[in-house]
């Protein structure tokens, strides 16, 4: 850091980090526990209101960024009782090869560090991420080192994750896909993780044909695993087919040559998934989480016969080693989050079908309309509606009614003639 070297213990002070995906960002985390401290992920994409809240309501006694970054953070700095330091340039190491021809990286020092250092602080606080505060403000939710541990080596066993990969990563660090998915349990077991800071369609696809350039070859660098949210997917598709017939073929002929392939976030619309799939030959791997627990559910890496009764519908609970310990500063909002004998409660509904998998009907409090003692769920009920040629988009929602208590009102929006159609889904997965 250059204002002042910060050494020895920091006796669990809550560090914002704030940059684009990068070394440097990497950097942050691993000194920050390194010196005994907790991390707090900051997003660009955060006005200044919702920075000074996290910062405000987690404590953050110093916020680590680069000089991209300074004039704003040192400004927010200046609102807050928290001082600005700068992370120093991480040397890009992606060209050094070893003597092999495989990336370095995958074997670097730092990978080692992070191994070392999640192994041994047990109960210590290490993360708090904070929710998206579609209900209410953003809760911070605190993670251990344990936790973190726990689900990294859940992710790199259901998803068979090697020192062997290479991941394409373009994902914002302030959430757990970003953050688990797609860089911890990567660097655990000694992947090479591979950022692009800013989503780019023909980035992306540049990058593919250059990992499988000809039929049968497969460069030193190439990208193994590639992970998204469902708008990328719908981005990839457009970019796709703006391409030339010649480019189309090469670039869908690099794409089925990655390992694997997953959707998360929110569920993957069943055309996006089918489209994908048609292209690439990959049918997107999708998974369940959240912020305290970070994932739950996923589909099989490969294809799995289970059988099992169908079951009624419910409110999803979750007790796991991967959960969170508390929400930072909210005993009674943690208190009444679990059940007495220590679920989580997710406040999500689901049911099972005949074949395992879990349905996520949407939210409890949300997306469930009550009606004559049903439970009907909006996002099955808009996944039928958006499938008629002449709805473009559409919203459902329960309107109080005396005698049913709630019935199913629907706003659409009716769709142009030459419009493609994209209907959301309900997300069916294997518990894990």
């Amino acid at each position: 850091m250059c204002e002042n070297d910060v050494k020895g213990n920091i006796g669990g002070a809550r560090i914002g980090i704030l940059d684009k995906p990068s070394a440097e960002f990497v950097a942050g985390i691993l000194a920050t526990w390194f010196s005994g401290g907790v991390v707090v992920p900051l997003a660009l994409s955060y006005p200044e209101v919702e920075l000074l809240h996290v910062m405000n309501n987690s404590d953050v006694s110093a916020i680590l960024s680069t000089k991209d970054h300074s004039e704003l953070m040192k400004n927010i700095a200046n609102k807050t009782s928290s001082r600005f330091f700068h992370i120093p340039p991480v040397p890009n190491k992606s060209s050094e090869k070893s003597n092999n021809g495989h990336s370095k990286n995958g074997e670097s020092d730092a990978d080692r560090i992070f191994l070392e250092n999640i192994e041994r602080s047990s109960e210590d606080p290490a993360l708090i991420l904070y929710t998206s505060g579609t209900t209410g403000k953003p809760k911070g939710v605190v993670h251990t080192h344990r936790s973190i541990l726990a689900q990294i080596q859940a992710l790199t066993k259901a998803w068979e994750y090697t020192s062997a990969g290479r991941f394409l990563h373009c994902l914002p660090l302030h959430h757990v896909h970003g953050l688990f998915n797609g860089l911890f349990a990567p660097l655990y077991v000694g992947s090479t993780v591979e950022f692009l800071p800013k989503f780019s369609v023909s980035g992306i696809w540049k990058r593919w044909r250059e990992s499988y350039p000809t039929e049968g070859y497969e460069a030193d660098d190439a990208i193994i695993v590639f992970t998204g949210v469902p708008t990328m997917y719908t981005r990839l598709i457009q970019g796709y087919h703006a391409m030339d017939p010649e480019l189309r073929a090469t670039s869908a002929s690099s794409a089925r040559n990655l390992r694997l392939m997953m959707c998360g976030s929110s569920a993957l619309p069943q055309p996006v998934m089918q489209e994908w799939e048609s292209i690439t030959g990959h049918r997107l791997l999708e998974r369940y989480g959240m912020t305290e627990f970070v994932m739950a559910l996923s589909n099989p890496l490969k294809d799995e016969e289970h059988e099992s009764e169908e079951s009624g519908v419910g409110e999803l609970c979750v007790k796991s080693p991967s959960l969170f310990t508390k929400y930072y500063k909210l005993p009674e909002v943690t208190k009444e989050s679990f059940t007495d004998d220590g679920f989580f409660k997710t406040g999500d509904v689901v049911t099972t079908d005949k074949d395992g998998y879990f349905i996520i009907l949407g939210r409890k409090n949300v997306d469930i309309i009550k009606n004559g003692g049903y439970n009907l769920s909006t996002l099955e009920i808009e996944s039928v509606i958006v499938e008629h040629p002449n709805v473009s988009e559409c919203c459902v929602l329960g309107v109080p009614d005396k005698d049913y208590r709630e019935i199913v009102c629907a706003i659409i929006v009716p769709a142009a003639k030459s419009e493609e159609k994209a209907k959301p889904a309900t997300l069916p997965l294997r518990g894990s």
